[in-house]
């Protein structure tokens, strides 16, 4: 330690930034979140054992994306609930959005620990209608 210094920065990387594709806006919202609990572990090896309904309302559709992530980063906090199967349904004119997620809870012995994410960001996010259907950007915190 330098005597003279308060402090000093150091670069760190906290953040993974995921792009999740759809053909239409439910099928890239399920694409999101399948993409978030990818990055904690094999989805593959995920099965649906369980199912939790979620029901948010959004202020805009960035807005959705995030309550919708941060909705099933809770289930994970508070339940060590793992998701791999989404079926969402997006009501544009009313920004609501109504999903089943299916999972189990993770164990150590099927399930590999990868990064936990802890948050969902609206860092770099942005959701655009392509030629093909939609691109989600958006950046989660580990």
């Amino acid at each position: 330690m330098s005597i003279g210094k308060k402090y000093e920065f150091f670069d760190h990387t906290a953040d993974i930034g995921i792009k999740a594709y759809g053909r239409d806006l439910n099928e890239a919202f399920e694409n999101a979140a399948l993409a978030v609990f990818e990055v904690m572990t094999d989805t593959s090896k995920v099965e649906p054992k369980e199912s939790r309904e979620i029901e948010i309302n959004g202020m805009d559709l960035e807005n959705l994306l995030y309550r919708w992530i941060e909705s099933l980063l809770v289930y994970y906090d508070s339940e060590l609930l793992l998701f791999g199967k989404f079926k969402v349904k997006i009501d544009l004119e009313n920004l609501r959005l109504n999903a089943i997620a299916w999972g189990e809870k993770f164990n150590p012995d099927k399930h590999e620990r990868r990064t936990v994410v802890k948050a969902m960001t609206y860092h770099e996010m942005s959701i655009v209608k392509t030629n093909n259907g939609y691109e989600l950007t958006f950046v989660v915190d580990i």
